[in-house]
């Protein structure tokens, strides 16, 4: 029997979950660990939402923000077959590019065949870069591994020489031409300068900070359960859900706002840290300090910016709205996903019960997503059957 739409859907998001596995040649801004692909794509998606190339460099536009978003939401996951190639180490172009389109192809057809062509066609034109999107991505994809050397408290030396060829003659020399305030920031970061007083440092300290929150241990495993989940990543696979399963969202919901949403919904974590959904817990104390934690991350974007961030925060708190319903629905129904591909490490782990799961998790799927609810309760209800 063929697979459903959903089925199919499903299938692609828990083979998405590779990518939490592919190591990159650059390390975390606290040099604690390399990052992986998929906390990287979170954090250049929530680049492109926060940063404002000259139009020398991109045509920015809110339709254009959010499809470069959307972009790199999907940019590097054909590096769960190919891996991660370095940008200073020898390769050869045709080849490598010649392995990718194979990824894509094999990737993008584990979705139902319209979604999966729509979903390869806006890889290959990030990949292609000529249109507004494209540019911006783009941009920001290279600018991104720059910011997380440069940030860090004491640069490895071997990174610094890869950045200043970078800058110098590589793919990231438009920087320095074509972006003079964002070179003059990363002159100062170079040599241990204070930041210019500008909005863009201002944008710049808040990405750096972001950084930590790939240092956010969740109790949900990956989907191969050789480790738990970080929060970035965690952040970066909800975006791709909300991609994916747009078509199960209420009426009246925009994907592409959903997906603003989820790229900050855990940013206050980098304070307060992850509770287990599961946990006996004060949940008015961790309320407090996701608040207290929210005026300090937000504030740090300038003024405005930080006052629209975190009204988008607020409005994912709250889920009063058909968008917020969605996103929460999606930050519920993950979860649930990786206990099923892992024979419930993190349910076993805090002795979860099907009424607990039913009552925490089934209820926000149901208000902003029943269809994704009603697919997935009887494979929990057959889980928990088993291990009764």
């Amino acid at each position: 029997m063929s697979p459903t739409p959903l089925e199919s859907q499903m299938a692609f998001l828990i083979e998405a979950c590779r990518l939490k596995s592919i190591t990159r040649g650059n390390d975390l801004i606290d040099l604690s660990r390399p990052e992986n692909v998929a906390e990287h794509s979170w954090h250049v998606a929530l680049c492109a939402l926060i940063l404002t190339p000259p139009s020398a460099v991109a045509q920015v536009t809110p339709q254009s923000r959010d499809r470069a978003i959307a972009m790199l939401v999907v940019h590097d996951l054909v590096e769960i077959d190919t891996g991660d190639q370095p940008i200073h180490l020898p390769h050869d172009p045709e080849a490598l590019r010649a392995n990718e389109e194979a990824a894509a192809a094999r990737l993008f057809a584990l979705l139902p065949s319209d979604q999966g062509a729509a979903l390869q066609a806006l890889w290959a034109e990030f990949c292609a870069g000529r249109s507004p999107a494209a540019r911006l991505a783009r941009a920001v994809d290279h600018l991104h591994p720059i910011l997380q050397v440069l940030c860090a408290e004491r640069p490895r030396p071997d990174h610094l020489g890869v950045v200043t060829d970078n800058l110098t003659t590589g793919r990231a020399r438009w920087v320095v031409t074509d972006w003079p305030d964002m070179a003059a920031c990363l002159h100062a970061l170079r040599h241990g300068a204070p930041l210019p007083s500008s909005a863009l440092a201002r944008q710049i300290t808040f990405l750096a900070t972001a950084d930590r929150l790939k240092s956010v241990t969740r109790a949900t495993p990956i989907c191969d359960g050789s480790r738990h989940e970080n929060s970035a990543e965690h952040s970066w696979h909800l975006a791709l859900f909300a991609q994916v399963l747009a078509d199960h969202a209420p009426d009246g919901a925009c994907p592409a706002r959903v997906t603003r949403m989820l790229l900050l919904h855990d940013l206050v974590e980098i304070d307060a840290g992850d509770t287990p959904i599961y946990a006996v817990a004060d949940r008015t104390a961790i309320a407090q300090a996701e608040i207290a934690a929210a005026d300090r991350i937000f504030g740090l974007l300038p003024d405005d910016q930080g006052r629209d961030m975190r009204a988008l925060w607020d409005e994912f708190e709250s889920a009063h709205t058909a968008d917020a319903r969605f996103a929460k629905a999606l930050d519920r129904f993950q979860p649930p996903n990786l206990n099923l591909a892992t024979d419930g490490v993190s349910w076993r782990a805090h002795g979860a019960t099907l009424d607990q799961v039913s009552d925490r998790v089934g209820q926000p799927i149901q208000r902003g997503a029943p269809a994704l609810w009603e697919w997935i309760a009887p494979q929990i209800e057959a889980w928990f059957a088993r291990h009764g």
